[in-house]
């Protein structure tokens, strides 16, 4: 890998062209890989500057339909207590975030049609009718039909994570769908003129360092709008409960993939995901925004409900107050020198386009 001035102009044509490219700097070591850090977050710092845009999470219910055999809110999951917010309380939280200088909305729940399909628009038109957020939801797979009716509620962005690239490890791990079915809704989203975010989990069971290159050459290819990825952890009460990452022996690599799908998306919004800071406490995420990433999505669902919401362990999930949350997130991007980002934080990528 390069590591001379010039290497930091364009992420693009310096991008390896195929798999065996992506993997060698996959495994980058020593001051190859410190290079690797300097140079995704010198292409961050060039095509997404440095404020940092906040995009408040809402976990609005933990109902789900699906039985992912990783996911503590898993539906054959008899030990959680599910839980449904009301549309007031929603809406209360979104107008509160303003003043926490959040300008996202992230709505996310449990697959599953907890609140129905036009209740969920209409929460979408209170939410912009009633606040200058923009809303990005995160609530699974639907039809192109449903997808159009909450574009034209007002929805800015919708989050659907492909988990991994490949097949038959798709479909291990999520017997309720297929991978086809996931990349089909993804590409319905982005013909209907949604912004669209993906991602993926490092170090799947059964994950190998090709499939691992495959999903960030998969993302590269479907040019996503926002990319969120983070370290694969099984919740206890599940049939991967126990299971090992698959690079728990080599804690760099949940960085390094960070760092490499900076410099395969240079346009894309990289989220800091709460998943960094359960495997590295206090740090992780403050690592993932120096190694490439560029959002902060601070937990706004109510303390109440938050252990409730356990995806996997180790969440922090603590009692502070959503307020005394966004207070800590300022100290945080203060200490790392980066600022709030101010206006709705959209796409660069639609934006680049658009220009042209």
């Amino acid at each position: 890998m390069k590591t001379d001035s010039a290497s930091f102009q364009s992420a693009d044509s310096l991008f390896p062209k195929d798999r065996s490219g992506v993997i060698e700097w996959l495994q980058s070591r020593g001051d190859a890989l410190e290079a690797l850090y300097r140079r995704a977050d010198a292409v961050r710092h060039a095509r997404m500057g440095d404020e940092i845009p906040l995009r408040g999470i809402i976990e609005f219910s933990n109902a789900c339909a699906n039985d992912c055999l990783y996911c503590g809110i898993r539906r054959s999951n008899s030990k959680v207590r599910r839980y449904t917010l009301d549309e007031k309380e929603i809406v209360d939280l979104a107008r509160q975030m303003e003043a926490w200088q959040q300008t996202t909305v992230v709505l996310q729940s449990g697959e599953a049609e907890t609140y129905g399909d036009q209740a969920i628009g209409e929460l979408i038109r209170r939410i912009k009718t009633e606040t200058h957020l923009a809303v990005t939801l995160s609530v699974g797979n639907r039809s192109r039909e449903v997808y159009a009716y909450w574009r034209d509620c007002g929805l800015d962005r919708f989050l659907l994570r492909f988990e991994t690239s490949d097949p038959a490890l798709y479909a291990r791990l999520h017997p309720d769908g297929s991978l086809k079915d996931r990349l089909d809704c993804l590409q319905a989203l982005r013909s209907l003129g949604i912004q669209t975010g993906s991602g993926f989990m490092i170090g799947l069971p059964g994950e190998t360092i090709e499939i691992l290159a495959q999903n960030i050459l998969l993302c590269r290819e479907l040019d996503f709008d926002m990319i969120g990825i983070g370290p694969f952890i099984a919740h206890p009460d599940t049939p991967l409960g126990g299971e090992s990452n698959a690079y728990a022996n080599d804690p760099d690599m949940f960085f390094r993939t960070m760092a490499v799908l900076r410099l395969a998306n240079p346009q894309a919004h990289l989220p800091a995901t709460t998943a960094y800071d359960a495997l590295f406490p206090n740090s992780g995420r403050n690592l993932a925004l120096q190694r490439g990433a560029n959002v902060f999505m601070p937990n706004n669902t109510p303390a109440r409900y938050r252990k409730d919401y356990l995806l996997y362990p180790g969440k922090p999930c603590d009692d502070e107050t959503s307020e005394q949350r966004a207070s800590h997130v300022f100290l945080r991007l203060r200490s790392l020198g980066r600022p709030p980002g101010v206006g709705p934080g959209h796409s660069h990528r639609s934006q680049t386009a658009s220009a042209t």
